[in-house]
C-alpha cells in the first residue's frame, strides 16, 4: 500500500517551533545516548566522515550536524532540503553563515525543481519518520539521485527494529511513536535497509550502533 497523504504530513507535522526548540536536548541528547543506544557523538563522526565541501542535507531537523561538522571547505556550498517550512527556517538560521539554499520538498515525490547537483547528500533521522514499507521509502533515494553528481556519497542513520538490540523501554518507544505516527519504522530492519542501497549504489557500508544503522553508498 502507497503512503496516504495524511501519513505523510503527520511523519513530519511534529516538528513545531516548540518541538525544534527542545529536539537536540530530548533526541539527541537523552534518547540517542539513552534509550536508541547510539550516542550523538557517533552520528557527528559518520557525518564528518562522508561531509564534501558541496552539500546536501535532507530532512534537516534543527540543522545539529551541519552546524557541528567539520566542512572540508571554509567556503562549501550547503543546501538544506524539507517539506516542513519550521524545520528549514530552524535549520538556515542556525547554520545562516554557511548561507544555506533551501529547498521545500516532500522527497517521496519526483524533484522538479532546478538544482545544481551536488557531492555529498545527509539522511539523518528521516528514514524512520517516512510511512511505508523499506521497499516503499527507497524511492526517497531514486528522487534524490538526480540531486547528485557521479560518484557521490548519500549517507546517513536511521533507527531499525528488526534484528537489531533494543532494550525493552526502546521496543515501549518505537511503539508509542508508531501508533502516534511519529515513527514508521514497524517493518524496517537492516536486511531491507541494504538491499534498498545495494541496488542503487555502490560501496554500500553500513554499521549498526545501537538500534540505529549508520550507512553509507556512493552513486555509480
Amino acid at each position: 500500500m502507497q503512503p496516504s497523504q495524511e501519513h505523510v504530513v503527520a511523519g513530519q507535522a511534529v516538528y513545531t517551533p516548540g518541538v525544534l526548540s527542545i529536539y537536540d536536548i530530548v533526541v539527541l541528547g537523552i534518547s540517542n545516548s539513552y534509550i536508541w543506544k547510539c550516542p550523538s557523538s557517533k552520528i557527528e563522526a559518520h557525518y564528518n566522515a562522508n561531509v564534501s565541501a558541496n552539500h546536501l542535507d535532507v530532512g534537516v531537523g534543527t540543522g545539529y550536524f551541519p552546524d557541528r561538522c567539520k566542512f572540508p571547505s571554509g567556503r562549501s556550498r550547503v543546501g538544506l532540503m524539507d517539506m516542513n517550512p519550521n524545520t528549514l527556517e530552524f535549520a538556515s538560521k542556525r547554520i545562516a553563515r554557511y548561507s544555506p539554499e533551501t529547498y521545500e520538498q516532500n522527497i517521496l515525490e519526483p524533484i522538479n525543481k532546478t538544482i545544481e547537483p551536488f557531492d555529498s547528500v545527509g539522511i539523518n533521522y528521516l528514514f524512520h519518520c517516512v510511512p511505508g514499507a523499506i521497499t516503499e521509502k527507497a524511492v526517497v533515494f531514486d528522487h534524490l539521485k538526480v540531486l547528485m553528481n557521479p560518484g557521490c556519497r548519500i549517507f546517513g542513520s536511521t533507527i531499525l527494529q528488526g534484528s537489531v538490540p533494543r532494550s525493552w523501554f526502546a521496543k515501549r518507544l518505537m511503539a508509542f511513536y508508531n501508533k502516534k505516527g511519529i515513527f514508521f519504522n514497524a517493518d524496517d530492519d537492516l536486511d531491507g535497509l541494504e538491499t534498498a542501497l545495494s541496488h542503487r549504489f555502490d560501496n554500500v557500508s553500513l554499521e549498526v550502533v545501537g538500534c540505529v544503522a549508520l550507512f553509507r553508498g556512493q552513486l555509480r
